[in-house]
């Protein structure tokens, strides 16, 4: 799929952007001001805030805190760990981070480090650009926290991401593979102005109820209670006709955007999620059973949403086997390989398109589900809404910050210009 034909007029876009991020509004008690120029040559760095990964090897000895590394070590190989991948990996990376801080200190850039878990509004206010450097987790665990809502921010920090394993990691969001070979080139077309910027459409998600109250926010790398920089927002009186339509008196912003998505369902994966859905503030409450809900953005159309919805080979070839006999005459003389390619590459929409894209998983297509039965398990919106059915779920934003989303909780699922994600790109 050609990006000519796909790529929204990204000028518009911008435009757009402008306007409402320069008319500096308070919303939900947050300052929304200017970003920094649209004019990649206008861009000054001269300070690069670097957020670091955190490694299997770091992660697992971090549970462990009471052991010292021999004893750590011991326990590792006892387990079965290969213990000795781990090791290589962690160094490999750290390696790779001391050469990007160089790269930006040589070009003559002040230079903090900061983990993707303990991010603060004062030391991201600090950057003209924050480098996440790992993979792609790393990225998004950054891109959550670099946001207006989650840190009060006056200024919309531009993000840059270094794959520091090309050999394991795809790293969609990342530089290309050649810049993880050259990182000071990299910097120096920053530095000089020779990028491109990328507005990432991102997620809001607004909790609807009666009393405002916003649910406890927990890290799912961390397996535990998130330590939000803004731990609320203000909540807000729901206009009178949405009130009236989802039986709600406030609305309340969560602190964090979704990047790639946000899923909905029961914390146990074989339980039942039963959701209602309202699409575009329509007047049809759906009702759908399945393993959950995920709603993507352009930027995470190549991931979830891509698993969830992609073809195979054996299905194609499964569906030749029921044709008529002319028709699969017909069908059996196409490339069935080419077909499964270009089917699964039109699952894949731009990163900046304004739209956002729900998926019913393994949606239960008997009896009275769905209801009504003409409801799309996939679908383009602007907007959803959705409460909750179910016994034990959780909203999840990104695969890392999660809610409790019980029966009962409402929220609505919305795209606003002003929460893109500002990235650098490069050639």
């Amino acid at each position: 799929m050609k990006t000519e034909k796909n790529m929204f007029k990204t000028k518009n876009f911008l435009q757009l952007i402008a306007k409402e991020l320069l008319s500096i509004r308070r919303s939900s008690g947050i300052i929304v001001a200017p970003t920094v120029s649209l004019e990649p040559s206008k861009f000054k760095l001269r300070r690069a805030l670097i957020i670091t990964k955190l490694s299997r090897y770091e992660f697992e000895q971090s549970r462990y805190p009471e052991l010292n590394e021999e004893q750590f070590h011991q326990m590792m190989r006892k387990r079965g760990t290969d213990l000795d991948a781990w090791i290589y990996h962690h160094k490999l990376h750290k390696s790779f981070e001391d050469n990007i801080v160089k790269c930006f200190q040589d070009a003559g850039c002040e230079v903090k480090m900061t983990s993707r878990s303990s991010l603060s509004k004062e030391v991201m206010n600090w950057a003209d650009v924050i480098v996440p450097i790992g993979g792609d987790g790393t990225f998004l665990l950054a891109a959550g926290r670099a946001s207006p809502l989650f840190a009060q921010s006056h200024t919309k920090i531009p993000i840059v991401g270094f794959n520091s394993d090309p050999q394991r990691s795809a790293g969609r969001l990342l530089l290309p593979k050649h810049y993880s070979d050259y990182p000071a080139e990299a910097v120096a077309k920053i530095k000089a102005g020779d990028f491109k910027w990328m507005h990432r459409t991102r997620i809001r998600s607004t909790i609807l109820g009666i009393n405002g109250k916003i649910p406890q926010s927990y890290d799912l790398y961390r397996h535990c209670i998130s330590k939000m920089e803004q731990k609320t927002t203000r909540p807000e009186t729901l206009d009178k006709e949405l009130a009236k339509k989802y039986d709600a008196k406030v609305k309340r912003v969560l602190p964090y955007l979704a990047l790639n998505e946000v899923f909905i369902g029961e914390t146990l994966s074989s339980r039942v999620t039963h959701l209602q859905l309202t699409l575009d503030h329509g007047n049809v409450l759906y009702k759908t059973k399945s393993s959950g809900l995920c709603v993507s953005t352009g930027t995470g159309s190549t991931s979830w949403h891509s698993s969830i919805n992609r073809i195979t080979r054996p299905s194609v070839d499964g569906l030749s086997k029921i044709l008529p006999e002319k028709v699969r005459n017909d069908f059996n003389g196409l490339d069935k390989d080419e077909l499964v390619r270009k089917y699964n590459e039109s699952l894949i929409f731009p990163a900046d398109d304004p739209r956002i894209c729900y998926s019913i998983r393994e949606q239960i297509n008997v009896g009275v589900w769905p209801s009504p039965e003409e409801f799309e398990p996939r679908q383009f919106v602007t907007n959803l809404y959705v409460k909750s059915c179910c016994f034990d779920a959780n909203l999840v934003i990104d695969g890392s910050i999660c809610y409790s989303f019980n029966d009962g909780s409402k929220v609505l699922l919305e795209v606003h210009p002003e929460d893109a994600l500002l990235a650098i790109t490069l050639d």
